[in-house]
Parts: C-alpha cells; sequence; structure tokens
C-alpha cells in the first residue's frame, strides 16, 4: 500500500501512451500536453519503477525488458480504471436488487399497488420491501440506507431530503352496500350524516377526534364516533359487517369491493403525499430508475 499512495495515475496513463508510441513527442500529443512535460512525466516513471523504462534509440525510444513486462499489466488496470470510471449499465429486465419503500398503512395501500404491478412488467426481479415508516427514525434510516424511499406528508419531509409531491388525497364518505342511510339515494344530509355510528383512524391510537370533527365544530355540530383504530386497512371490513360510517381517503376503498362511496355532506381537508429519499441514493442508477416509475405509477390521475 506505501507504493500504490505514491503512484500518480496521470503517471500510468503517460507510461501506457510512451509504449503505444515509442516517441515522446507523440505520446505528448496524445495526452495533451507540452514536450517538456511528457519529459517531466517519464522522469518520475523511471524514479517510481527504479529503472530507465526506455532508451533512445534511432527513430524515437525503445523500452527496456522491465517496461515490456508492465505492458498487461498495464492494460489490465487501465482496463479496469475505464470501467471503474465508467456508469453502471442498469437493465430492469435483468437487475436483482432489494428497494425498501416506508409508509403508512395506507400510503402502502394506495402506492403498493399500482406500483408493483408497474414494476412486475418491467423488472421482475427487483425486491420490494415495504416497511412501517417511523417519523423518529427517518433520517438516521435513509443515511444507513436502511430504507431508499419513505413516503410522507409534505410535513414530514425534512429540508435536508430529495423530495417530490406524488398525489393530492381527498376524503369521501364510506358505507357497507345496502346500508339503510342511501335508500332515498346516493347523498346524506349533515343531520343524516351525525346521526350515524362513526368509526375513526388515530395513528397514536385511542383518539376519537380528527379533521372532520373540527370541521363540523366550525358548523356548531358534532358526530358519533364509537369507533377508534390505528390502522386504515381494517376499516373496510368493519364497515361492510355494520352500519357504521367513516370518512377515508379515496384510494383507499377505490374498487373495494361491498361497499359504497358517497360526497361527505361537508367539506373534509384532504392532504398530499409526498416521496423522499437522501442524497447518497439521489444519482444511483438502478434507484433512480425505481424512483421514477414508482412516481409514474402513483401520479395523481383520479
Amino acid at each position: 500500500m506505501k507504493y500504490i499512495k505514491g503512484v500518480d495515475l496521470n503517471l500510468l496513463k503517460a507510461l501506457d501512451a510512451l509504449l503505444d508510441e515509442r516517441n515522446v513527442t507523440r505520446a505528448a500529443s496524445r495526452l495533451g500536453v507540452t514536450q517538456p512535460a511528457m519529459s517531466g512525466m517519464l522522469t518520475r516513471l523511471r524514479e517510481t519503477f527504479g529503472d530507465p523504462l526506455f532508451v533512445r534509440a534511432q527513430r524515437g525510444i525503445v523500452p527496456t525488458q522491465r517496461a515490456l513486462d508492465l505492458v498487461e499489466p498495464l492494460r489490465q488496470v487501465m482496463c479496469e480504471l475505464g470501467a471503474l470510471l465508467q456508469p453502471v449499465e442498469f437493465d430492469p429486465a435483468t437487475a436483482r436488487l432489494t428497494f425498501t419503500v416506508a409508509a403508512t398503512d395506507y400510503a402502502l395501500r394506495a402506492v403498493a399497488v399500482p406500483f408493483l404491478t408497474a414494476l412486475k412488467q418491467q423488472a421482475p426481479f427487483i425486491k420490494v420491501s415495504l416497511v412501517p415508516v417511523d417519523d423518529t427514525q427517518l433520517q438516521s434510516q435513509l443515511e444507513r440506507g436502511e430504507i431508499d424511499l419513505a413516503l410522507v406528508t409534505p410535513e414530514g419531509a425534512l429540508p435536508d431530503l430529495h423530495a417530490r409531491n406524488l398525489f393530492v388525497e381527498h376524503y369521501v364518505g364510506v358505507l357497507r352496500e345496502g346500508h339503510p342511510a342511501l335508500q332515498g339515494g346516493d347523498r346524506l344530509t349533515l343531520a343524516q350524516f351525525c346521526q350515524l355510528d362513526h368509526a375513526l383512524v388515530s395513528y397514536s391510537g385511542g383518539q376519537f377526534r380528527g379533521v372532520t370533527d373540527e370541521a363540523l365544530e366550525k358548523l356548531g355540530m358534532a358526530r358519533h364516533v364509537s369507533l377508534s383504530v390505528k390502522s386504515f386497512l381494517i376499516v373496510p371490513e368493519l364497515l361492510r359487517t355494520s352500519d357504521m360510517v367513516a370518512i377515508l381517503p379515496s384510494r383507499l376503498v377505490l374498487g373495494v369491493p361491498g361497499l359504497t362511496v358517497f360526497e361527505p355532506p361537508i367539506a373534509v381537508p384532504g392532504f398530499t403525499k409526498t416521496a423522499v429519499w437522501h442524497e447518497r441514493t439521489h444519482q444511483d442508477t438502478a434507484r433512480r430508475w425505481v424512483r421514477s416509475l414508482l412516481f409514474e405509477a402513483c401520479a395523481d390521475r383520479l
């Protein structure tokens, strides 16, 4: 290693040119340097290898045996250096890697289906790991490469991370098919809405109040929330087997059988879903491709 530390890679390029050209002037021209500069590099090469390397001849210079012995190893090193400096080729059809996405259960449901459908068609050997998001560990997980991308709201997009908004979500009302509250049509009055038994999702757990209640409060009204759960994913099944109602993100119930979706009788603020990732993977060819596919698959089309 002590010898490697003292080697200037430009000297290896100079040696390669001298071995090919057998002429200091032509070697200098090939590298785009002056003849005195090339002569200086030759002097340093001689010092590095402890050998004259080239001696004068009638036409230019000729290599010593030590220089000839260096031809094949030098070519191998130059080829490996060239490969090292070339961008890694990426072919989705044959690529093998694991891409880890962290998100809430809702975001995983909203993103995973369209994303994985597209991914399996174009990159069948890429594995995807879907894990819960931990806001307290997000920065360090991205820095350590434990996750490649996280799905958060803009408020959770830390300023030193790369970020891109994926879509704007809106809320819809959800009841089971055949619910008696909708026998007279496909809409509920605000009074009917408030009289029903409501289910609510609380990520912190045990809360019975959310953005819908805040909107109702501004109108001097209230609803009855009898069920609080931590996961969005259980709510559709609970609604299918009861007369409860819930206000849910539209992507969560899109195409889910056994449910009726209706426009809420009160405006409930939606939210934006944002993808964030770290600088350490920003330029990685494979992960850039996977991110691009995710962005396209999850674009706001509703």
